[in-house]
């Protein structure tokens, strides 16, 4: 292969890339509809002009079978009379208008062919331009259907998805801290209200106990047995006593540990 013909190959192909991502689909397809639209036109116009050009061919048929008709009709009027001569050249006017009617009709028969053909034609480009049109339609709004879907993806594209995942994971997980914290909160509060309960619960046995305690030491007080006490003994602690308190000091100094 020349270096001539590797150049052309690399230009055609770079001038056909272009004229590819030049292309709208919405332009191209508004282009052939014109042309087609244009073609029609113009096919329109040829059909007119073979039905007109049939018209007077059809006028020129019809007038030359008349003054075929009227030298025969004259021919006849001179035989009658006759003019054998005259008879002989108007059969002659005949035969030449016989037989340019006859031309004619050959190409009547012509054009009615021809003009048949142009409808036909015309008549399957008008189909087709309804189905281009259609077509058309249908192939726009496909082609704005994908630039939208393009665009929405190329949107899609630029989102950081894991991020916002992640953010999302990490909130999820702090409120799962939250709702664990505000639990525990919860149940100490509720272990505390019952400690606080048992703690009452308890100090009420415990005073039951040495308020028991303490009538058992003292024994029951009688009004005899007080007055039969000096004033003196009544002021005055007795050994005894002072170790009964001695005692209770010592198990209110346990309690208060406790």
């Amino acid at each position: 292969m020349g270096l001539f013909d590797r150049v052309s190959r690399v230009v055609r192909a770079n001038v056909n890339d272009l004229v590819s991502k030049a292309e709208d689909p919405e332009k191209i397809l508004e282009q052939a509809v014109t042309d087609m639209t244009e073609d029609l036109v113009q096919l329109r116009q040829a059909v007119a002009s073979a039905i007109a050009s049939q018209k007077r061919t059809q006028q020129q048929y019809n007038q030359a079978q008349s003054e075929a008709n009227n030298w025969h009709q004259r021919a006849q009027l001179a035989l009658q009379k006759g003019d054998e001569g005259l008879a002989r050249e108007a059969l002659s006017r005949k035969k030449a208008q016989t037989d340019t009617a006859n031309a004619l009709k050959t190409q009547l028969d012509q054009q009615a062919t021809q003009v048949d053909t142009l409808k036909r034609n015309l008549i399957a480009l008008e189909g087709k331009i309804s189905e281009a049109k259609t077509k058309k339609n249908m192939l726009k709004a496909r082609a704005e259907a994908a630039r939208a879907n393009e665009n929405l993806q190329g949107v899609l594209g630029g989102i950081n998805t894991s991020g916002s995942m992640a953010a999302f994971e990490r909130m999820e997980e702090k409120v799962l801290r939250m709702e664990a914290k505000s639990e525990a909160l919860q149940e100490l509060a509720g272990a505390d209200l019952e400690s606080q309960f048992a703690a009452l619960e308890s100090g009420s046995d415990v005073d039951d106990e040495l308020a028991a305690m303490k009538a058992q030491l003292l024994g029951p007080a009688t009004p005899t047995n007080q007055a039969q006490l000096p004033e003196a003994q009544a002021t005055n602690t007795s050994p005894k006593t002072e170790a009964v308190d001695a005692e209770l000091e010592e198990l209110k100094t346990q309690l208060d540990q406790l």
